[in-house]
């Protein structure tokens, strides 16, 4: 039965980091798909200005478009509150995107060792395959301590479930610094989010 990869982010605005890397994981999990799910109120960017939601949406759209193994899911857009991912997993389900497969939900290495502050992290890895995205020269952190919240075999399987991706030096924050610039983005966008950028005139 193959799975479907799940992918949550600000987007703003995606750039070939995430498509590279969740290409990449669809390849070595054999994953049948990848949903790009923008966040429409990220629990731990509150108070941090996004750009609004329907063009980060759109900018997701037009970056995969034509792409059979993605495909962009609005879920989080529409429910209210804050967007914990035990939610958007639920509601996932509930829709049945994704069919019958697995979902593994992908996240950045930076992100695992922070991964107990999530809302009901403890039932969420239980829920989901969590897999993490990591980068050569990767230390994990120490066992027992995801274990303290996690549990011993949810704990061995967030250590296991590991890909390793390209180190690609891409940040959506130094994206809009360069636009805000006058600076060109060509090569670290899809060329259909760099148009869509420039005709909006976002980030300037």
């Amino acid at each position: 039965m193959a799975g479907v990869g799940l992918l949550g982010g600000s987007f703003d605005p995606i750039h070939f980091g995430h498509l590279i890397s969740a290409r990449s994981c669809a390849e070595q999990l054999g994953l049948d798909r990848i949903v790009l799910i923008p966040s429409a109120v990220p629990p731990h960017k509150r108070g941090v200005t996004m750009t609004d939601g329907a063009h980060r949406l759109e900018m997701a759209r037009r970056a995969v478009e034509g792409d059979e193994l993605f495909e962009v899911c609005d879920v989080e857009f529409q429910r209210s509150g804050p967007s914990y991912t035990i939610d958007t997993v639920d509601e996932i389900r509930r829709q049945g995107i994704g069919g019958a497969g697995e979902l593994c939900w992908l996240i950045g290495a930076d992100t695992l060792p922070e991964l107990h502050t999530w809302h009901r992290a403890a039932e969420l890895v239980c829920r989901v395959r969590m897999v993490t995205v990591v980068r050569p020269g990767w230390s994990p952190p120490a066992r027992g301590e995801l274990a303290k919240w996690a549990g011993d075999e949810a704990a061995d399987a967030l250590l296991q479930n590991c890909v390793m991706t390209p180190a690609i030096e891409i940040s959506a924050t130094a994206i809009r610094e360069r636009v805000r610039a006058g600076k060109s983005i060509r090569y670290l966008v899809p060329e259909s989010v760099r148009s869509y950028i420039d005709a909006t005139g976002l980030y300037r």
